[in-house]
């Protein structure tokens, strides 16, 4: 199985994520990372969606998402054309003998210390999944107390946007 980005414009309504989401259940597929937010106009959100599926079900679902009445527009994002981030979260156990060796991995990884206590720190990160992952496994002897890491979200290169010609006529 191959995965997929899929950035998906909708309405800014109620119920359109459990509709969206639904749709991906209904067939079996299990969302990797979704992560949903406001556009620059107000009344859009974008929703990117990772999946891993094979080719053909990914364009049945395509085109069943496209019938929902509150789907704007659909576009895969290629790897090679978009730029995709996440951003992780991690507290570590922390004493004043551990500080210097995280900081300077923080620092390897243009990370950030967010929050410092007596006894752990938290690190701010964005990056490629396999960037963060890479973070993680250099953090993880210090003793991970919590973590948490968002969806992918992820925009197209260049001039292009799908946001212009993205709202449906009435």
């Amino acid at each position: 199985m191959t995965r997929h980005t899929l950035s998906v414009l909708v309405e800014n309504k109620p119920g359109v994520l459990a509709r969206v989401s639904s749709l991906f259940s209904r067939r079996g597929f299990n969302i990797h990372s979704l992560a949903v937010g406001p556009t620059e106009n107000p009344d859009v959100s974008r929703m990117t969606i990772v999946v891993a599926v094979e080719g053909l079900p990914l364009e049945q679902v395509t085109k069943q998402l496209n019938k929902l009445i509150n789907v704007l527009k659909i576009v895969e994002l290629a790897p090679a054309a978009a730029v995709q981030r996440e951003l992780l979260l991690i507290k570590l156990r922390s004493d004043s003998t551990a500080r210097p060796q995280i900081v300077s991995i923080v620092e390897m990884f243009r990370a950030h210390i967010i929050d410092v206590a007596p006894d752990s720190v938290t690190v701010e990160a964005t990056g490629t999944s396999d960037k963060l992952e890479a973070l993680t496994k250099m953090l993880e002897p210090f003793g991970v107390r919590e973590m948490v890491q968002s969806g992918m979200v992820a925009l197209g290169r260049g001039p292009r946007s799908i946001t212009s010609s993205a709202s449906r006529a009435d």
